[in-house]
């Protein structure tokens, strides 16, 4: 598991203009800390750094090290807000947590033997994702990275759910806890509908020649 580490300043001044004076002309991307039953606290951090660790998927699930004026403090992502069509992370909201706080938090899929499964090599058939995270609840300290899924023994068509995926002890599916009727469908093989449709009509076509009358 990495090891994620931000410094931050504390800011005074708050707002829609000092907010955006803060990114374009100092370089600093504006965020607040808060939990734990302590005062929030509003920060500024280097746009740059920022954006670095944002670039690893890992840094939206795990505990981060957060140096606010020298004094360090574990946190992690609560709410991101991005500029509608630039790459710009406009703020962040950090949560004061330790390992053992139970939080939410959406984790990345990574599905693996895609091209070497059955449904793929073997009979032609498209996987196709459903989803691409999932939202656990779980101690801060067991949150997966990603969590990974496994699609060599898939078939045509094969559907994975919700209970199918491997988690650690301690981590559930947030979607779960609320019955089994939303277990809903995360990846699945099938034969592209263009394919599909043709081996039909040619199924049809042969099913309606008739032999020739001696």
């Amino acid at each position: 598991m990495s090891n994620f580490e931000i410094n931050a300043v504390l800011r005074e001044l708050t707002g829609t203009s000092a907010s955006r004076r803060l990114r374009r002309e100092q370089g600093l991307t504006p965020g607040i800390v808060y939990g734990a039953s302590k005062e929030a606290a509003q920060v500024t951090m280097e746009m740059k750094e920022l954006n670095k660790a944002f670039e690893n998927e890992g840094f939206f699930s795990h505990i981060i090290k957060l140096n606010v004026n020298g004094t360090s403090e574990d946190v992690m992502i609560k709410d991101v807000q991005r500029h509608a069509y630039r790459q710009e992370i406009l703020h962040v909201d950090f949560l004061r947590v330790n390992k053992d706080t139970i939080i939410k938090q959406h984790i990345p899929l990574h599905f693996i033997n895609e091209a070497e499964c059955k449904g793929v090599k073997l009979q032609g058939g498209k996987v196709t994702h459903v989803m691409s995270d999932v939202e656990v609840i779980c101690a801060a300290g067991d949150l997966p990275e990603f969590i990974e899924v496994d699609m060599i023994d898939a078939e045509v068509g094969t559907i994975i759910h919700l209970s199918e995926l491997k988690l650690a002890e301690g981590v559930k599916v947030l979607a779960l806890t609320h019955g089994a009727d939303h277990d809903a469908s995360v990846v699945n093989v099938a034969i592209p509908k263009g394919v599909a449709d043709e081996e039909e009509a040619a199924d049809s076509a042969e099913g309606e020649e008739a032999p020739a009358a001696e």
